[in-house]
């Protein structure tokens, strides 16, 4: 593909046609960092628009390690506005659960958010529970839904594996809503997410549940690694210090825009919106921008826009890859400038360079992603000229 002036290639990726006619879809965001930064302010004052509720991570419980609160920064969400609603990660591995602690330490929780000046505006329970264990766990969500303020919502995160247990109607009838989980629910080698499968479960959940229920989807990655005892490890957020290679899994945001276009043409009965996992930051790798995120979430075409910059001084050049589309991009594989008089060039990391009398190749070694109306050097060189409508780029 050539370059004219501008160093613009356009690459048109289609979700399909916007549909105008049909029903909006709630969408709601997961705030899942345990470690509040200065990168939340920006994150949320710029998903403010188009996200009503956040579902904000409040208190852990993990086997052996007892619990853990996230640091929240409480200011950054007063001034927000939105409602939240504070999210209780009872680990799945847990041998039980002490109703009584654990009720404690989720009115602790409550209280001193209050103390804080935050208003949560519901509980969600987030338990991966076996089947085995259900009746044990409606017993909890009873108990817990009589502590709680009788006007506080309380809801329960739910496993697609859960509507093959008779329980289920009863465990449903305890709480006020639930959040169906459709991604990173199987073995991980099978991959992060299946489109027709979550439309499948959410379809079956809705001839279970008679009360409201949402989604819970993924704009995230993930890294397998494997492990002496041949299941692999998952690294998200926090990379884990082990060595072996890493095979990356990212959601599609094209089959995730698929989706929510089925989603909002034909809902299941009693789906009441979309949570998307997670709250991108300016720093998460393994997220989807927010950029892409927002247009998922409002069903606009995904278009992936790369273009090259160069910046010239005195005969250097800076040269850089940019994305002005609102849909995260593959690095490309190789892209060549046709240059004449060149005393030294180099690529930076992520690329190679081959230099030729009057071609610069930069050739991807690994894999990485632009996102949308991001920018990234690829490489710098000293030449007379370089011809701009000479450029070529492989996807």
């Amino acid at each position: 593909m050539r370059f004219g002036f501008s160093m613009l290639i356009t690459v048109l990726l289609l979700a399909g046609c916007e549909q105008h006619d049909a029903p909006v879809l709630d969408q709601q965001l997961y705030v899942w960092q345990r470690q509040w930064t200065p990168a939340h302010e920006t994150a949320l004052r710029d998903s403010h628009s188009d996200f009503s509720t956040l579902r904000v991570l409040a208190l852990q419980a993990f086997p052996n390690a007892g619990w853990r609160r996230a640091r929240v920064d409480s200011s950054l969400l007063k001034a927000d506005g939105r409602p939240v609603i504070a999210v209780i990660r009872l680990d799945g591995q847990l041998k039980a659960l002490d109703q009584d602690q654990v009720t404690a330490q989720i009115l602790q929780v409550l209280a001193d958010w209050q103390a804080q000046g935050l208003t949560p505006s519901g509980v969600e329970i987030d338990h991966d529970a076996g089947n085995a264990r259900l009746p044990a766990y409606s017993e909890f969500l009873q108990h817990l839904r009589a502590a709680l303020p009788s006007s506080l919502p309380l809801s329960i995160t739910a496993l697609p594996a859960w509507l093959s247990s008779a329980q289920l109607p009863t465990l449903l009838h305890t709480v006020d809503s639930s959040v169906l989980q459709v991604h990173a629910v199987s073995d991980p080698r099978h991959g992060l997410f299946d489109p027709e499968q979550a439309l499948k479960w959410s379809k079956a959940w809705a001839r279970v549940s008679d009360k409201p229920f949402y989604l819970a989807l993924p704009a995230y990655g993930v890294a397998l690694l494997p492990d002496d005892g041949g299941a692999p490890l998952v690294e998200s957020e926090v990379q884990l210090e082990r060595a072996g290679e890493r095979r990356e899994l990212l959601a599609d945001p094209l089959a995730l825009s698929q989706l929510g276009k089925a989603l909002r043409e034909d809902p299941p009965a009693h789906l009441a919106g979309l949570i998307w996992f997670r709250l991108p930051l300016a720093n998460d790798r393994r997220a989807w921008s927010l950029t892409t995120l927002r247009a998922v979430a409002r069903g606009d075409q995904l278009v992936s826009q790369l273009g090259l910059t160069l910046s010239e001084h005195h005969g250097l050049y800076d040269i850089s890859l940019d994305n002005r589309g609102n849909l995260d991009s593959a690095w490309p594989a190789r892209i060549t400038l046709k240059a004449r008089g060149c005393e030294g060039a180099d690529a930076l990391a992520g690329y190679a360079l081959q230099q030729s009398a009057d071609l610069l190749t930069f050739t991807r070694l690994r894999d990485g992603r632009l996102p949308a109306g991001g920018q990234r050097a690829i490489g710098w060189a000293r030449c007379a000229t370089i011809d701009q409508g000479g450029s070529h780029v492989d996807p």
